[in-house]
């Protein structure tokens, strides 16, 4: 899987500009503040639909227009694909080869992207919700079923919450048990990928880590709670919590367990990350996890998905930046820096100079 080119217009701060990407490392290179980071963004929507800086799709606009335009045309196993996105104030419309469609379902799995800079660290430092996230986004990319169950789970949640907030108790007993029963249907989806994603995740990540510190270190990786292995026992154990908390989650006003609370342990030597990790060992730890799920996309999709690595470099050592270049050799990756030289060791890739949001020819 690998982008040909990318078309960018009235996009964050590039007028309009035309990428072209090689199969292998493109390196988009300049000073800081120039637009290297927003190409990078600007890839990655179109994988996933979501930007992974800004909250709403309006800050990604040219100050002072109305619209911004997106465009990829790339290839996979299956074929060539064109994506184009266009981001309005209060709205975007997506097409997939001229034809838009409507659910953010239909333009996951058409490019594969892998995305990380040092706001990654997030992953093993923050709360449960940033490993939560990662799961979501990456395991949505990968299988459709995942992403609607997801959907619905959260949208049913999100009215058992409304009822616990109702203060007419015999309505809420006797209404809880259909919510219940369709929430625990669709948790059982999203706790059976994630178990499998798990089991697939920890032993990549604990060998990309040891191969990224001379086996210094050892990464350890393991869901927080255990589930049965059947989506239908899975499902049972979750009614029976669900019934035997009503007081607990009537008090709270929230639904106090489900797969929306759980989380992901990350260990170094022993130790949790998150709490005892230096920002050294968070930092390798994180990238070990993100070229884990490269290999989990090659295994599941038949191919590499694009691999997206924003200022990655400047935070490593030399002995590492050397580690994950032989790393991403063979995968479509675009790399931003400041300076080539410091970081390619005389590899012979395709550079990109951004200055003041253009291509520098």
């Amino acid at each position: 899987m690998r982008i040909k080119n990318l078309f960018l217009k009235n996009f964050r701060n590039y007028r309009e500009e035309t990428f072209t990407f090689s199969e292998g490392l493109n390196v988009l290179y300049g000073k800081n503040a120039q637009g290297k980071t927003n190409c990078a963004e600007a890839v990655y929507y179109l994988c996933t639909g979501i930007s992974p800086r800004a909250k709403k799709d309006r800050q990604m606009i040219y100050s002072g227009e109305n619209c911004a335009l997106i465009r990829a045309e790339a290839e996979s196993r299956f074929g060539n694909v064109r994506i184009e996105a266009d981001i309005y104030e209060n709205k975007r419309e997506i097409r997939i080869n001229g034809a838009k469609i409507t659910k953010n379902a239909d333009l996951l799995g058409n490019i594969n992207g892998v995305f990380f800079n040092p706001s990654e660290l997030r992953l093993v430092q923050d709360g449960p919700d940033e490993r939560r996230r990662f799961m979501n986004v990456s395991i949505s990319q990968i299988s459709k079923s995942y992403y609607t169950a997801l959907i619905r789970y959260n949208k049913i949640l999100e009215q058992r919450n409304a009822l616990l907030k109702n203060r007419d108790f015999s309505l809420v007993f006797e209404t809880l048990p259909v919510w219940d029963a369709q929430l625990c249907r669709y948790a059982a989806e999203i706790v059976s990928w994630r178990k499998e994603y798990i089991s697939m995740l920890a032993p990549i990540a604990a060998e990309k880590h040891a191969y990224l510190t001379d086996g210094a270190e050892k990464l350890e990786i393991y869901s927080e709670r255990k589930y049965p292995d059947s989506k239908e026992e899975i499902a049972q154990k979750l009614e029976k919590e669900f019934s035997d908390n009503y007081e607990r989650d009537l008090r709270l006003g929230f639904t106090g367990s489900g797969p929306h609370r759980d989380d992901l342990k990350i260990l170094i030597d022993g130790e949790e990350a998150r709490i005892y990790g230096s920002q050294g060992q968070t930092r390798t730890a994180a990238l070990a996890i993100k070229l884990a799920e490269t290999e989990i996309f090659k295994k599941l999709s038949g191919e590499y998905p694009v691999l997206i690595l924003d200022d990655v470099m400047s935070e490593l050592d030399l002995p590492r930046r050397r580690k994950l270049l032989a790393e991403i050799e063979g995968i479509q990756t675009v790399l931003t820096c400041t300076h080539t030289e410091k970081v390619l060791f005389g590899k012979t890739v395709n550079k990109i100079r951004i200055s003041g949001g253009a291509i520098k020819r």
